[in-house]
């Protein structure tokens, strides 16, 4: 029987790849400020410098750009408890510990740019959007393996679960740049999703070589947290209502997160025509296969049958929240 690695020897054995990973990430990465992509001529003041307070009427956003929109900020904004789940599950030391700061220094940015864009819009209420922040950031983000009995959060189980939230996370911000119908925040997004995107591939690059040194270990992380994903804004105040009409609306569906999520970080990983998994990884890999095949054959048809009835039932009482 092969003996299993504990978190700090796998973090040990693979010091070096993420030594290479970093590098590779600072070669690719292009600096880039959050005020040069806020339009701050369109700013004015509030009422408590002599100016006006928000009122709906300012907005230009369609009822689905602000879900998506206030949707990504929350979810940005909780960058203090994804920083101390990547320390504690990583390492604060040597090419991990540079990682993490560097990660965290990224996202920070992405934040910053969201809010100051919708503030000097006058996208969203500005109010409201704060209590939202406060509220989410002091319940914080729960790792998905939180929720589960008897499993252990680790390296492992981290650097999947980042390696498709990282992917989620590039897509949602690049549909909704597709939906505001501002060419402003289109940019602005689409720079957000490069970030996320040079993330996923540091992530994913871990986790491909994880497979490689303890595939049965790695094999079974992979598969509780493909099973059990949930976005980390999912405890966000309105997240279920917002949630429902970003998949309506095509920023974020079930079809998307199998088809440009887990389909192609999975293929990457070459997880179905591997040869080196022991019956650990074997029986987790099975698990996966009979998952992915409810969700292409069950969830997600149910899914676009109940989407396509709503839309239908908004057309027909003239209900358009696009515009």
């Amino acid at each position: 029987m092969v003996r299993e690695l504990t978190q700090r020897e796998i973090l040990t054995e693979l010091e070096s790849v993420a030594e290479d990973a970093l590098n590779r990430h600072l070669s690719m990465a292009r600096d880039w400020h959050p005020h040069d992509y806020v339009p701050w001529d369109r700013g004015r003041d509030f009422a408590m410098l002599g100016g006006v307070d928000f009122e709906p009427g300012q907005s230009s956003l369609s009822e689905v750009a602000k879900a998506a929109l206030v949707t990504n900020l929350l979810t940005e904004d909780n960058l203090p408890s994804y920083h101390r789940e990547i320390a504690e599950n990583f390492s604060r030391d040597g090419a991990w510990g540079s990682w993490v700061g560097r990660w965290t220094a990224e996202e920070m940015r992405h934040s910053t740019v969201l809010r100051d864009y919708l503030v000097v819009t006058r996208g969203v209420d500005p109010v409201a959007l704060e209590r939202a922040r406060m509220t989410h950031m002091t319940n914080g983000f729960a790792a998905p393996l939180d929720q589960l009995p008897g499993e252990e959060a680790g390296f492992l189980y981290s650097v999947a679960y980042v390696s498709f939230q990282e992917l989620a996370t590039r897509i949602s911000h690049r549909n909704t740049a597709r939906v505001c119908g501002d060419p402003v925040a289109d940019r602005m997004l689409q720079r957000v999703a490069l970030d996320e995107n040079l993330h996923m591939i540091f992530y994913r690059s871990m986790c491909e070589a994880a497979l490689e040194l303890v595939p049965d270990q790695a094999m079974a992380a992979i598969d509780t947290i493909v099973e059990n994903f949930r976005m980390p804004g999912a405890g966000m105040p309105d997240f279920r209502r917002n949630g429902v009409l970003m998949a309506k609306y095509g920023v974020y569906d079930l079809r998307q997160h199998c088809e440009e999520v887990l389909d192609p970080v999975l293929r990457q990983w070459n997880i179905f025509s591997r040869t080196d998994f022991g019956p650990r990884g074997d029986r987790a890999r099975e698990r996966l296969a009979a998952f992915l095949d409810r969700l292409r054959t069950v969830d997600i048809p149910r899914f676009e049958e109940q989407r396509d009835r709503s839309l239908a039932r908004d057309r027909a009482r003239g209900i358009d929240r696009t515009s």
